[in-house]
């Protein structure tokens, strides 16, 4: 069997998604997530220039080898468009060898370590009074664990929370919109609403926030203390990671646990994070860490100092990057939580699979390979809209992580 064509597809059923769909001299066709939230382009137009013209010919059950030579052989090794574009050949070389093996991804993995994947929804609301309503909503719909993020008096707009009650799609307009953030604000805010959240829903709820890179480490160590009394599963991306040393001085004020890792894209930008225990998530996702080989290396790496798996999972990813990840997070032994933002409905006709929810807990599908495909004629209803992540000005226009 050999690689006989790799398609680019690109659309736009709500949002843009990049999936590139490898067929084989035997008929057989694999799917693999690209996308790169807004940056889908560079991405398609690095698979269709650089690496499917490299992929013809070449036999795709050798998945290892082609990760290899896609890695090493480019030279310019990681950054975040090659390993998103390594990680859609990986993962659709996956879903091959599923097919071809007739089963499920998951147990080409070494099979189950559980019977579901816990994930965790979102509750985001621009008051304390909305939110409160909005994690109950989430309760009722069975989910054990919620992140909550709210609005912040003072300030017109905060990452995390929609306007007007719609779903949250922070790429919003072609050339990127701005916002304004105060630090200040948010520090005297935030340990309020989880005050309310704890008292209304109990102890047993699993609550997480995310801080989304915008403190020091030394503001990071203050949140995380005001948090502790009300026992968040973690805080995520407290400080921008290009620092590993600033997560030590957030270690040495504070016992609430710390997820980071989302735009990390290998295991070399998470190493000493994990194995100084610096962290109790890693963040990282089957497409922005080089698909399925990668990220079990990260897992595998992690296991060993206790560091538990967080996969980023929002809407920006594809129904098949969720579906490669529940696949993943069913067999590793140190499996933490998965994040959960279900799609629109013109996405998941677009991605037809056989995952499931129920009672808190993602299943993935018991069909050979991922269980997910691509529809690639309604795909081409949705063509591609330019749409970019916001900036972040402080009050006195200066440029801050967003």
């Amino acid at each position: 069997m050999r690689i006989a064509a790799a398609r680019v597809i690109v659309t736009c059923p709500g949002r843009n998604f990049v999936t590139l769909k490898v067929v084989t001299d035997e008929g057989v066709t694999g799917v693999g997530d690209a996308t790169l939230n807004g940056r889908e382009l560079a991405v398609a137009a690095y698979l269709r220039e650089h690496v499917v013209p490299a992929l013809i010919g070449r036999d795709p059950a050798r998945i290892e080898d082609t990760w290899q030579y896609l890695y090493k052989g480019a030279y310019w090794r990681r950054g975040p468009v090659t390993m998103t574009a390594v990680a859609a050949v990986d993962t659709a070389l996956w879903d091959i060898k599923g097919k071809v093996a007739g089963l499920p991804v998951y147990q080409l993995l070494g099979g189950r370590s559980r019977e579901g994947v816990t994930v965790y929804a979102h509750a985001n609301a621009a008051t304390t009074a909305d939110v409160l309503a909005e994690v109950g909503r989430q309760v009722e719909r069975g989910y054990r664990a919620v992140r909550v993020q709210t609005g912040v008096p003072g300030l017109a707009t905060t990452y995390g929370v929609s306007a007007g009650g719609r779903t949250y799609e922070p790429a919003d307009a072609a050339v990127p919109s701005e916002a304004t953030w105060s630090t200040r604000r948010y520090l005297a805010h935030v340990p309020s609403v989880f005050r309310r959240v704890r008292e209304e829903f109990g102890p047993e709820l699993m609550l997480l926030h995310d801080v989304h890179h915008r403190l020091t480490p030394i503001e990071a160590a203050r949140l995380g203390r005001a948090l502790e009394p009300y026992d968040l599963t973690w805080m995520e991306d407290p400080v921008p990671a290009e620092l590993p040393e600033g997560f030590r001085l957030i270690r040495q004020h504070t016992t609430t646990p710390i997820a980071v890792g989302e735009v990390f894209n290998s295991v070399w930008d998470c190493r000493q994070l994990i194995t100084e225990q610096l962290i109790d998530y890693v963040r990282t996702t089957v497409v922005h860490a080089g698909g399925i080989t990668h990220l079990r290396r990260i897992f595998d790496l992690a296991s060993l100092y206790h560091v538990r798996s967080g996969s980023h999972g929002a809407t920006d990813l594809s129904p098949v990057c969720l579906a490669a990840a529940l696949h993943v997070d069913l067999s590793i032994p140190n499996f933490g939580l998965q994040e959960h933002m279900p799609h629109t409905a013109e996405t998941d006709a677009v991605f037809p699979h056989g995952y499931r929810f129920a009672d808190g807990y993602l299943h993935p599908s018991e069909e050979p390979g991922l269980g997910v495909d691509l529809d690639e004629e309604l795909a081409a209803r949705y063509p591609y809209r330019a749409a970019s992540l916001p900036v972040n000005r402080l009050e006195d226009g200066t440029l801050h992580s967003w």
